[in-house]
This record gives structure tokens, C-alpha cells and sequence, in this order.
């Protein structure tokens, strides 16, 4: 194929490939390694580099770990409704650093519908991976903060890291939300000394405030199990521990965008730690370098499970094309399936995309992990060969 970049003499063709998970199939890496087959087959030239791709939610850990030569490492921590859960986080050797999900120690998922109740539930556990992480010498983290249970402001994620919270008569003050109702001061003198040394990157998508009709409480409250009642005690809740946080910080800003998110979880980073809140795919492209291997690429490749009109909102896909289109790189997408209104992508630097789908089957089927690497890499091949006939 002719280097459309170079001198017009036959050159290697390159190809990166980042793609999103293709959840309940295949990893970001697993389907970055079927497009790789794809290419090869229509191509035997080619040169393709396969990068990891999330956007800080699930699946970040991983597609991080596989991408980056880290390691997985398995963690007994406090769950959600403070009982012991076995909690994975990534260690990034190299880097010093560790990935971590909150949903992972207290993701919603961990609590049975019967018993989800905000008032009770706790981010201690997050607290205590983040804890083994910096014993185990991290001081970067990059941390998703989606699919909490939890309520309490990101206090119980403090008081595992040495934050001490404590009622009128000095005692500490109890699990969940309704340690918040009990709150009366805030002592630091036992704060893991190492975390002054730890900066924090936290993946978040939403811009909810801690407080109000837009805060925490009211937004997400009611999917953890919070009545209206429940809602109005903790929003009050959070605005007395904003206070209280102000005189122990200047950082304190519960009107800043996100610090609702994950029951108020960005307000605790924000103002408790070295830390700056941002869109999960902003870091992960940062922290992967991924502009470093496609500024000089023939084309690049992207995708995702399902493309549609939310994609287009600034999804994983679309931020890989935003860094292509800095390059005038082609971009292809490659999805499960695609909807409708998925052509508001191609708006958005996404010059082609294809479904990979190749006849009529059931759910099931085309979630087979087997099934979506072919059908995958078969869909793939076909678009390659296109491309290097075009090109001969």
C-alpha cells in the first residue's frame, strides 16, 4: 500500500488500532487484537500497533493493565455495606501507578436491591485499596469513579486513609450517609503521611454539584435506595460536612462541577487530596501517550461495542478521532451494532463505520466471545482489502 504521507514509493502501511471493549464479549485489547488480524490478512505489510482504550469507567482496569505491561492485584477490602469483599485494582510497575474502579469496592452492583439504602452505604473499601496501592509504592492514580452505592460524601474513603471524622463527643462517626448527620469535626493528624506525595487523576463524566437540586442526593440518591426524605436529610447533610470541610481545606468547593458525582466521592478527592477531576477518556488517551503512536499513521481505528448517537457525545471513539483529526488521520470505526442516529459520529471525525455483524442471529450468539472476534476480524479483513486495492 502507497504511504499517502510519504514520498509516493511503496511503504509499510500503518495502522493503530484503539478500541473500546465490546462489553460482555471481548476487552479493549482482545478486540484491538482481532481488527490487528483483520489488517494482517488483507495486508501482510502492514504495521499495526494495538493500544488499550476505555473511558475511565468498566473495563478500565483492565484495558490499562493489558495495554500497559501492569499487573492485576487482588485486594480483601470493606465492601459497600461493611463486609469483606475481594476488590482488583492495576499496578503499572513502570509508571508507579495504580488504576483503580470505586465500583470495584463500592459499586452498586455489590449490593443486593433488597438492601441498597445510601444511609449505610459506605467508600471505605476505596479508601483501603487506594492505601495498598501507595504501600505498595504507587503515587499516580488514575481512578473511576462510576456505579457507586454510596452517599457519604467520600468520607469513608478518608478515614481509611488516616482522615478522622468525629461526632460531638469525639468518637468517630459511623458508616454510610448517616456518619454525615453525626459530623462535628474534622482531624487530620493521622492521615497517611505518603499521600502528600499522591496525585490523583479521577475519571468523571457528570458535573453534578455536591448540594441542591442537581447535587448527589437528589440526582443519584434515589437509585441507591433513597426515599424523597432520605434525599432532603443528606443533601443537608452534605452542605453541614461542606462546611466543616472548608475549615479544614481550602479547596472545599461543593459548587464545583463534580464533585456530586459518585454520591459526593469528587467533592472528598477534590478537597482531601492532591487530585483534578476529568473526562475518564481525556486520561486514559493521556496516560496510554496514544497521540504518540498515531501522529504518524496511515489510519486509525476505533470503536466500541454499540456506536450511536451517545458516541458521538464525546465517548471513547470519538475522543480517539478528535486526536486523528489533529493529523488529518483517517479514522474507521468498528461496532457490535449501530443505531440510527449513529451518523451524527461520522460529524465528529468518524469518516466511516461498519457494524460487524454478518446475518441474522440471536443475542446470544453475537455476544459469544468466539463469534464477535471473527465476526470482528472477518468484517475487518473485507474493509482492508478494499483500502489495499484501492491503494495498489
Amino acid at each position: 500500500m502507497k504511504n499517502t504521507k510519504g514520498s509516493g514509493k511503496e511503504q509499510r502501511m500503518k495502522a493503530v488500532v484503539a478500541i473500546d471493549s465490546l462489553k460482555g464479549s471481548l476487552s479493549s485489547m482482545e478486540a484491538g487484537n482481532a481488527i490487528a488480524e483483520g489488517i494482517y490478512r488483507a495486508d501482510a505489510e502492514a504495521k499495526v500497533e494495538v493500544r488499550p482504550l476505555a473511558d475511565g469507567g468498566e473495563g478500565t482496569v483492565d484495558a490499562l493493565v493489558q495495554g500497559m505491561n501492569g499487573s492485576l492485584r487482588k485486594v480483601c477490602v470493606t465492601g459497600p455495606l461493611g463486609e469483606k469483599v475481594d476488590a482488583a485494582y492495576g499496578i503499572i510497575e513502570e509508571e508507579k501507578m495504580a488504576v483503580i474502579e470505586m465500583s470495584a469496592a463500592a459499586g452498586i452492583t455489590l449490593v443486593p436491591d433488597e438492601k441498597k439504602n445510601p444511609l449505610f452505604t459506605t467508600t471505605y473499601g476505596v479508601g483501603e485499596m487506594i492505601r495498598d496501592a501507595i504501600e505498595k509504592g504507587c503515587r499516580k492514580f488514575v481512578v473511576g469513579i462510576g456505579g457507586s452505592a454510596t452517599n457519604d460524601g467520600g468520607i469513608g474513603m478518608l478515614q481509611a486513609l488516616g482522615y478522622d471524622f468525629l461526632d460531638s463527643k469525639g468518637n468517630a462517626v459511623p458508616y454510610g450517609a448517616k456518619g454525615l448527620e453525626d459530623l462535628a469535626e474534622i482531624r487530620k493528624e493521622h492521615v497517611l503521611p505518603e499521600l502528600a506525595q499522591c496525585e490523583f487523576k479521577v475519571a468523571c463524566d457528570v458535573t453534578n454539584p455536591l448540594c441542591g437540586p442537581l447535587g448527589a442526593s437528589a440526582v443519584y440518591g434515589p437509585q441507591k435506595g433513597a426515599t424523597p426524605e432520605m434525599v432532603r436529610e443528606m443533601d443537608q447533610w452534605l452542605a453541614d460536612y461542606a462546611k466543616l470541610a472548608a475549615n479544614c481545606s481550602e479547596r472545599a468547593d461543593a459548587e464545583h462541577p463534580g464533585t456530586g458525582a459518585a454520591g459526593g466521592l469528587g467533592f472528598a478527592f477534590l478537597t482531601f487530596t492532591n487530585a483534578v477531576l476529568e473526562s475518564g477518556i481525556k486520561i486514559v488517551l493521556e496516560e496510554t501517550k496514544l497521540e504518540q503512536y498515531i501522529q504518524d499513521a496511515d489510519i486509525v481505528i476505533t470503536g466500541e461495542g454499540r456506536l450511536d448517537g451517545q458516541t458521538a457525545m464525546g465517548k471513547a471513539p470519538v475522543g480517539v478521532a478528535k486526536l486523528a483529526g489533529k493529523y488529518k488521520i483517517p479514522v474507521l470505526a468498528f461496532a457490535g451494532s449501530v443505531t440510527e442516529d449513529a451518523g451524527k459520529c461520522n460529524e465528529e471525525g468518524i469518516h466511516a463505520f461498519f457494524p460487524i455483524l454478518r446475518g441474522i442471529t440471536t443475542l446470544e450468539d453475537a455476544m459469544d466471545a468466539e463469534n464477535a472476534r471473527r465476526n470482528l476480524m472477518e468484517t475487518v479483513e473485507q474493509v482492508f482489502r478494499l483500502i489495499v486495492a484501492i491503494h495498489s
